[in-house]
């Protein structure tokens, strides 16, 4: 779990963390919102198979409430995080 985070509507939230998969390539990380019903994708071209691969996502939340931040990890070989990490996002007007 990454900690929770605190914003504010229409300022843009920064969240951060890692991922690897030792002996495959991370070819891509994917965020979610809606408790993974559809995930973006975002390609990481230039990543080996030993090293830990640093992420961050902007987010510009709209809305004052509540909201979970999925994220997993894609390999080389197309398999996906056996779990998504999360990251709790509390926003204020």
């Amino acid at each position: 779990m990454i900690p929770r985070t605190y914003g504010h509507v229409g300022v843009p939230v920064r969240f951060k963390g890692n991922a690897y998969d030792f002996g495959h390539r991370i070819s891509a990380i994917q965020f979610s919102l809606d408790d993974g019903a559809h995930w973006t994708t975002y390609e990481t071209p230039g990543t080996n198979d030993y090293q830990n691969l640093t992420w961050t996502f902007d987010y510009t939340p709209e809305r004052a409430g509540f909201y979970v931040l999925r994220v997993r990890s894609v390999n080389d070989a197309g398999d996906v995080s056996p779990e998504a990490a999360f990251a709790e996002l509390q926003v204020d007007e």
